[in-house]
Protein backbone atom coordinates (compact mmCIF):
# COMPACT_ATOMS: atom_id res chain seq x y z
CA UNK A 1 0.00 0.00 0.00
CA UNK A 2 2.44 2.56 0.63
CA UNK A 3 4.77 1.47 -2.74
CA UNK A 4 1.09 2.89 -4.43
CA UNK A 5 0.67 5.60 -2.24
CA UNK A 6 4.10 7.27 -3.05
CA UNK A 7 3.60 6.11 -6.66
CA UNK A 8 0.70 8.53 -6.32
CA UNK A 9 2.50 11.04 -4.40
CA UNK A 10 5.28 11.37 -6.77
CA UNK A 11 3.03 11.77 -9.77
CA UNK A 12 1.06 14.73 -7.44
CA UNK A 13 4.09 16.23 -6.54
CA UNK A 14 5.76 16.70 -9.54
CA UNK A 15 2.45 18.18 -10.91
CA UNK A 16 2.68 20.62 -8.47
CA UNK A 17 5.87 21.43 -9.33
CA UNK A 18 5.61 22.45 -12.50
CA UNK A 19 2.69 24.36 -11.55
CA UNK A 20 5.18 26.08 -9.03
CA UNK A 21 8.15 26.94 -11.34
CA UNK A 22 5.56 28.51 -13.61
CA UNK A 23 3.79 30.63 -10.89
CA UNK A 24 7.70 31.37 -9.98
CA UNK A 25 8.97 32.60 -13.25
CA UNK A 26 5.60 34.33 -14.08
CA UNK A 27 6.30 36.46 -10.67
CA UNK A 28 2.58 35.15 -9.08
CA UNK A 29 4.34 35.62 -5.49
CA UNK A 30 1.17 34.47 -3.23
CA UNK A 31 0.39 31.51 -5.96
CA UNK A 32 4.14 30.34 -5.32
CA UNK A 33 3.75 31.14 -1.66
CA UNK A 34 1.10 28.64 -1.15
CA UNK A 35 2.32 25.82 -3.60
CA UNK A 36 5.70 25.80 -1.79
CA UNK A 37 3.71 25.28 1.48
CA UNK A 38 1.59 22.07 -0.09
CA UNK A 39 4.98 20.82 -1.69
CA UNK A 40 6.79 20.65 1.89
CA UNK A 41 4.06 18.83 3.46
CA UNK A 42 3.89 16.38 0.31
CA UNK A 43 7.93 16.37 0.78
CA UNK A 44 6.93 15.57 5.18
CA UNK A 45 4.91 12.76 3.99
CA UNK A 46 7.49 11.13 1.50
CA UNK A 47 10.37 11.44 4.11
CA UNK A 48 8.40 9.93 6.90
CA UNK A 49 7.55 6.84 4.58
CA UNK A 50 10.54 6.14 3.47
CA UNK A 51 12.52 6.89 6.70
CA UNK A 52 9.70 4.42 8.66
CA UNK A 53 10.99 1.63 5.95
CA UNK A 54 14.46 2.75 4.98
CA UNK A 55 15.60 -0.59 3.93
CA UNK A 56 13.06 -0.87 1.45
CA UNK A 57 14.27 0.44 -1.56
CA UNK A 58 11.12 -0.16 -3.91
CA UNK A 59 9.63 2.82 -1.40
CA UNK A 60 12.54 5.02 -3.95
CA UNK A 61 12.17 3.12 -6.44
CA UNK A 62 8.35 3.32 -6.69
CA UNK A 63 7.85 7.11 -5.97
CA UNK A 64 10.88 8.35 -8.06
CA UNK A 65 8.71 6.54 -10.97
CA UNK A 66 5.55 8.05 -10.17
CA UNK A 67 8.13 11.69 -9.87
CA UNK A 68 8.82 11.04 -13.95
CA UNK A 69 5.11 10.59 -14.50
CA UNK A 70 4.16 13.74 -12.87
CA UNK A 71 6.73 15.62 -14.58
CA UNK A 72 6.33 14.45 -18.17
CA UNK A 73 2.61 14.83 -17.49
CA UNK A 74 2.85 18.18 -16.60
CA UNK A 75 5.47 19.06 -19.10
CA UNK A 76 3.12 17.49 -21.85
CA UNK A 77 0.31 19.64 -20.73
CA UNK A 78 2.43 23.02 -20.64
CA UNK A 79 3.43 22.27 -24.19
CA UNK A 80 0.35 21.73 -25.53
CA UNK A 81 -1.16 24.31 -23.26
CA UNK A 82 1.04 26.62 -25.02
CA UNK A 83 0.37 25.66 -28.85
CA UNK A 84 -3.04 25.95 -28.29
CA UNK A 85 -2.04 29.88 -27.21
CA UNK A 86 0.54 30.32 -30.17
CA UNK A 87 -2.18 29.00 -32.67
CA UNK A 88 -4.57 31.12 -31.06
CA UNK A 89 -1.93 34.16 -31.40
CA UNK A 90 -0.79 33.26 -34.83
CA UNK A 91 -5.06 33.00 -36.16
CA UNK A 92 -5.77 36.30 -34.48
CA UNK A 93 -2.99 38.35 -36.16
Amino acid sequence: MNELMLFIVGIVEMIIVTIWTESVTKARVLESGIITIINIFIWYYVLDTIVNDIGNFNLVLVYALGCSTGTMLGTHYISKREAAKALREAKSA
